[in-house]
């Protein structure tokens, strides 16, 4: 796929995707996004750490999904700014033919695109700028990459707090899970508000007054809705920096203000 022209990104007001890549230190970002975000996370310390510790259990779980369920086709919804160790990087490393859909709504992952299509030449990427409020659209144009009928691994990480509508939430999830084949995973991970409530509400208020999209963080429960009628994978619903953390030298990794699971529909 070649990516349309360059579009129009308006720099004067912040975008999460471009926040939360200045957060995990990246380079792909604005002042009014780096401005934001260091208000943001005066208010909220832990974002740095929220945003470092989803990315590493993003990657945790695509490498499970290549390695342990033979999983080839990926789906990744808000998928933000290439940075290290995409979703593509990570599962053509364990199976060089996967095949990588990416879906952004920011104009800017766009322009960064080619990035994300330089995938290994047995398997094959593409990338759609849509919104994930959208779920029949993107369905219709990921199965131009993915065989729907098949498994697929559904990514959907920091995605689902842009939509702060409960109900409309839950039933985009829904329809996207009805519509992969049996076998197939859905990984979620979205913010909290557990650890620190008002600083993460804070946080929220900032970026909002300052132009950036609505955002709720959902409660752990509230996030384990998301998972109804799929098995969930061992540890569970947890704290994004305990899912599967591998070994760590200082033991048990410090619980964080995000949560996440991984979960097979039967």
């Amino acid at each position: 796929m070649t990516p349309p022209e360059q579009p129009e990104i308006d720099t004067s007001r912040p975008h999460p995707a471009r926040m939360w890549n200045y957060w995990i230190g990246g380079k792909d970002y604005y002042e009014i996004d780096k401005q934001v975000g260091d208000e943001a996370a005066a208010a909220f310390p832990a974002i740095g750490e929220v945003a470092r510790h989803s990315r590493a259990c993003l990657g945790r779980m695509v490498r499970h999904l290549a390695e342990n369920e033979g999983i080839r086709q990926f789906l990744d919804i808000g998928t933000g700014l290439p940075t290290h160790d995409n979703t593509h990087e990570v599962a053509q490393r364990v199976a060089p033919e996967s095949r990588v859909v990416y879906v952004d709504n920011d104009p800017l992952v766009l322009v960064h695109a080619r990035a994300l299509l330089a995938g290994r030449p047995e398997g094959r990427t593409d990338y759609l700028q849509c919104d994930v409020r959208e779920p029949d659209r993107i369905l219709a144009e990921a199965a131009r990459t993915l065989d729907l009928a098949r498994p697929v691994g559904l990514i959907m990480f920091g995605i689902m707090g842009n939509v702060i509508d409960d109900d409309e939430a839950y039933a985009i999830v829904r329809r996207f899970v009805a519509a992969l084949a049996p076998g197939s995973f859905l990984a979620f991970n979205d913010g909290t508000g557990v650890l620190d409530k008002e600083g993460r509400e804070e946080g929220i208020r900032i970026a909002r007054e300052r132009g950036s999209s609505p955002y709720i963080a959902r409660t752990p429960e509230q996030i384990a809705e998301f998972f109804t009628g799929l098995e969930l994978l061992e540890p569970g619903v947890v704290s994004t920096s305990r899912w599967r953390p591998g070994p760590h030298p200082f033991g048990t990794p410090p619980e964080i203000d995000a949560t996440c699971g991984l979960a097979r529909k039967p």
